[in-house]
């Protein structure tokens, strides 16, 4: 080959798949674009990951460059804690309750320019060597702050929880994106055969708005999806064998299913559900051994047990999935994402009306499984290499929504999430809202930048983690690129 010849399945410096959609123009380029996203998983670049196997798509791929964290563990606190009543303290807030003042503001009411200040109703103390002031509401949590990063300054798009939840989760406030957990495995495939590369576990009060588009695989193949996993009963619905089946005799039917199926692919390699949907029984048959054994916490200590709260009432559940959480980081798991709330206000953090009642009983119930979770992996020498995410979909105004109680309303303009593990500094915190907790003003922190952040610290490049799409190579951070994000941490 002539030195200066494109490189084989590149034609003017592009590769097939663009060279195809620009000179296809129209639909021979569409028709083509599904065969050549599976020509390359990962787009073309001097650090790209190896082109995973068609049935295989979860096949181990190599990092950008070296990680810092192996797993994330994502605790979202669904429906908006508020961020002046956990862990940004605003002493001029006490001040000012039950006063109306001029305060600009854009939440579920609309935009306001003044509203009746609601006092913060909870204590705050200083907590370890950086002497982190956190609030009475987190008395356990206060014990791991020299080893998390706050953010302060967090801001999102929306101010509504369907099209913020989906931001979080994906990137952007509409459906059909993949998320941030089939990002992850997309672009590093998964350690363990056995189990899934990214597990959901939800509130047993429920789901949260929006569903499944928030575990969702997107655009990409299915394999890359979230698969929900019960920290009681059935890991898994539907994965127990059938009680009149054998397991040589579902391997039997396995295979021959497994020999129709790729006979039926092969004319229609450009399919990446059908081999998706090929790889997951043999996913689902290794799953029926590997999930039960997973979720059995039989074998761990009473100590550990305590350490989780999952002797007590009020945290057993959130407990139970904490400790789940690292058990499946022990095994391998990429990416696992923990819901406290469910789909009704009730049973979730948004606090429109008894912001005391509210926060003291998800505060209450999650406060020492957390703090838990953090030591457990600490002492175990995981915490390194884990790297866990809190927060919510936005935070709370400063201001009451109606014109009586301490409820508050939304809040996307400034509020806080933080890390720990993973390669972030511990006991600092960066960012801050404004006197009242109403808007970041100091190092604004979009959740693009957040995603970039946790990427980074995956081993992957923000703006060489490409998939290509509806003409682009789609990125989570966006087409745009995230060279102009803020990496605070």
């Amino acid at each position: 080959m002539h030195p200066t010849s494109p490189a084989p399945g590149n034609f003017c410096h592009r590769t097939r798949r663009e060279f195809l959609w620009e000179a296809g123009a129209g639909f021979t380029g569409l028709a083509m674009t599904g065969l050549l996203t599976l020509d390359n998983f990962f787009t073309p670049a001097a650090t790209a990951a190896p082109t995973a196997p068609l049935g295989n798509p979860l096949a181990p791929k190599k990092s950008h460059f070296e990680a810092k964290a192996k797993s994330v563990i994502f605790l979202f606190m669904y429906g908006g804690p508020s961020q002046v009543d956990t862990f940004e303290h605003k002493p001029e807030l006490y001040k000012l309750d039950g006063k109306t003042i001029p305060v600009k503001t854009f939440g579920r009411g609309g935009k306001k320019n003044e509203g009746r200040v609601v006092g913060p109703k909870w204590a705050f103390k200083p907590y370890g060597k950086c002497g982190k002031l956190v609030s009475d509401l987190f008395p356990h949590l206060g014990t791991c702050v020299d080893d998390i990063a706050f953010i302060h300054s967090m801001v999102a798009d929306s101010p509504i929880h369907g099209s913020a939840m989906l931001q979080m989760n994906t990137g952007k406030v509409q459906s059909g994106s993949p998320c941030l957990g089939s990002w992850v495995n997309y672009g590093l495939g998964s350690v363990n055969e056995n189990l899934p590369g990214f597990v959901v576990m939800l509130d047993p009060t429920g789901g949260p708005i929006s569903g499944a588009k928030n575990w969702s695989s997107g655009y990409m193949p299915a394999s890359y999806q979230g698969t929900i996993l019960r920290s009681a009963g059935e890991p898994i619905l539907d994965l127990k064998r059938p009680a009149s089946m054998s397991e040589a005799s579902q391997r039997r039917f396995l295979d021959t299913l497994k020999d129709f199926n790729t006979e039926h692919l092969a004319p229609r390699a450009d399919n990446s559900s059908l081999a998706a949907r090929i790889a997951s029984y043999e996913m689902a048959f290794k799953m029926q051994t590997h999930a039960p054994e997973a979720v059995d916490l039989s074998k761990e200590t009473e100590a550990t047990k305590e350490l989780y709260g999952i002797n007590e009432k009020a945290t057993e559940d959130f407990g139970r999935r904490c400790l789940l959480a690292r058990r499946l980081v022990e095994r391998g798991v990429r990416f696992i994402q923990l819901y406290a709330g469910g789909a009704h206000n009730d049973d979730n953090w948004d606090a429109h009306g008894d912001l005391v009642k509210n926060h003291t009983y998800h505060a209450g119930r999650t406060d020492k499984p957390i703090a838990g979770l953090l030591k457990d992996l600490k002492q175990r020498g995981l915490l390194d290499s884990t790297l866990i995410v809190w927060g919510g979909e936005f935070g709370r105004q400063p201001t009451a929504e109606y014109a009586k109680g301490t409820g508050r309303d939304h809040n996307a303009s400034g509020f806080t999430m933080w890390m720990a593990g993973g390669g972030v500094p511990g006991g600092i915190s960066v960012g801050e809202t404004d006197e009242l907790g109403a808007s970041a003003v100091v190092d604004s922190y979009h959740v693009k930048s957040l995603h970039a952040t946790i990427l980074t610290k995956m081993g992957l490049d923000p703006d060489k983690l490409t998939y290509f799409y509806g003409g682009l190579d789609q990125k989570l951070v966006g087409v745009e690129g995230a060279e102009t994000m803020k990496k605070l941490i």
